[in-house]
């Protein structure tokens, strides 16, 4: 009886906790909606499964005080519930790791590696029919989960065995604020995977059906299965401890964004804009697909972005910033770091990414390719073509790796140029390539080629109206 009874009080308190939260009509955040709303550190929700998610992350401790089943750190120190003495992490006591795998007995294996696997297997040369009919049998999911992990080698091993007891491929990272994960397999294999990452007490809550990403594809769109720990699920180069995703900017679902880049679109052309559409991904990616007006920072690794930022300050001053990614996760950092110097007047960014306003908006601002980092290197949602052929110019945008062995960079070189032997990403990896084959191959060490050496590994953007301008 004493146990129904603080499960029905907890039940109440969390109850009043998300009512507190919510926010009459004429305060809700930029976009507009319909139907109630909510906000809660920092972040707006328009969905109740949303701010139920938040709030069990996050005010766990919080909602239990309120319900009265004792005292948390905060109100041990006096302070008053809910005050900024929260404890660090999502909770007091993090959920034990399931070793939960599902039961595939069910299952044949035909449907469950997909027959047609075997055969992009064995017919590699024939890569384009090969992923022409890969699209067809399977999936690549896309999904990240900000969470306290206490013990991170031994989600990494189940994850591991998770994945090859469902023939999955792809790459997940794993630390102790979370997991981020790219795999691929049948359409059954995926769907198994989707169902026990919910079932996963670490994730329960927290993970849900729509935060999982899904394209055409399948295991062949990986050369093999990665999982491992890291120190931070995005890399970032900077400790989580330092900047963490939990000071993130304002999420705004597909269609809020898709306003406000409208509204932006439509005042840039007046020169009447203060705010910034920032890309946060590589030069590589915003080269064959991004939002319409734009500000795509010309680096090459996400690592580089905390410096970008502290080398363009004076450019983001007083701006309203709109960040957006591929599936969210880089935003989550990208935009605590950029809040973390006080110099924007509000930070928002895409939830989850340019992959979920795509399956809203297939036809909108977003304009070309969308880069992937698999085996197919980009999905497409629209038929342009933004992008050129590296050595002749021809509108092009489906990527290959520089054929220098030194080099493996992506390049742009379309069939008639790779025809003519252009294949390398510069003229020095093309002249290495010559070199390299024609004499006995021994050991190749990758070395820095043209490409590499001519980019400012920083770029300072020149701080004028004209950045913003929608033709930029």
């Amino acid at each position: 009886a004493g146990r129904k009874q603080r499960a029905a009080a907890r039940r109440k308190a969390f109850s009043l906790f998300v009512k507190a939260k919510g926010v009459p009509a004429a305060s809700r955040c930029p976009g507009g909606g319909e139907g109630v709303r909510w906000r809660c550190c920092r972040q707006a929700f328009e969905e109740l499964p949303g701010i139920h998610r938040h709030v069990a992350l996050h005010h766990s401790g919080d909602v239990g005080r309120q319900a009265g089943l004792g005292a948390g750190p905060a109100e041990a120190a006096g302070n008053p519930p809910g005050s900024a003495a929260r404890p660090s992490g999502h909770s007091c006591s993090s959920p034990e790791i399931s070793w939960t795998l599902p039961d595939t007995s069910h299952v044949s294996q035909e449907d469950l590696t997909s027959v047609i696997f075997f055969f992009l297997n064995i017919l590699f040369l024939f890569a384009y029919l090969c992923h022409a009919v890969g699209s067809q049998v399977g999936d690549v999911l896309l999904y990240y989960c900000y969470c306290e992990v206490r013990d991170p080698e031994k989600l990494c091993a189940w994850q591991k065995a998770l994945c090859q007891h469902l023939h999955l491929t792809g790459k997940v990272r794993v630390a102790s604020e979370g997991i981020n994960g790219t795999v691929g397999g049948s359409k059954v294999a995926t769907s198994l995977y989707i169902k026990v990452m919910l079932s996963q007490p670490l994730f329960k809550n927290i993970l849900c059906q729509e935060d999982f990403k899904s394209s055409a594809g399948g295991a062949h769109c990986f050369p093999d299965l990665r999982v491992g720990v890291f120190k931070e699920i995005v890399p970032m180069g900077i400790d989580p401890k330092i900047v963490s995703y939990k000071e993130t900017g304002i999420h705004l679902s597909p269609q809020e964004f898709h306003r406000e880049v409208e509204q932006y679109l439509s005042q840039a052309t007046q020169g009447q804009s203060d705010t910034i559409l920032l890309d946060c991904r590589n030069f590589y990616e915003s080269k064959i697909g991004h939002f319409q007006g734009c500000l795509a920072p010309d680096i090459r690794k996400f690592s580089y972005f905390p410096s970008y930022v502290d080398e363009n300050l004076e450019l983001f001053k007083d701006k309203r910033v709109l960040m957006y990614c591929t599936g969210g996760i880089r935003c989550e950092r990208g935009s605590a770091y950029l809040r973390s110097k006080a110099v924007c007047r509000e930070v928002y960014q895409l939830k989850g990414g340019i992959h979920k306003y795509l399956e809203e908006f297939p036809d909108g601002f977003y304009r070309g390719k969308l880069f992937v980092f698999d085996d197919r290197y980009a999905i497409c949602s629209n038929e342009d073509v933004i992008s050129a052929c590296r050595y002749c110019g021809v509108l092009w945008d489906q990527y290959k790796l520089c054929s220098s062995q030194h080099c493996r960079q992506l390049v742009l070189t379309c069939p008639s140029c790779c025809n003519k032997g252009l294949t390398a990403c510069c003229p020095v990896c093309q002249e290495k390539e010559l070199k390299v084959t024609s004499r006995a191959s021994g050991q190749v060490l990758k070395e820095e080629c043209e490409c590499t050496r001519r980019r400012p590994r920083v770029p300072i953007e020149p701080v004028s109206p004209r950045m913003l301008d929608t033709g930029k």
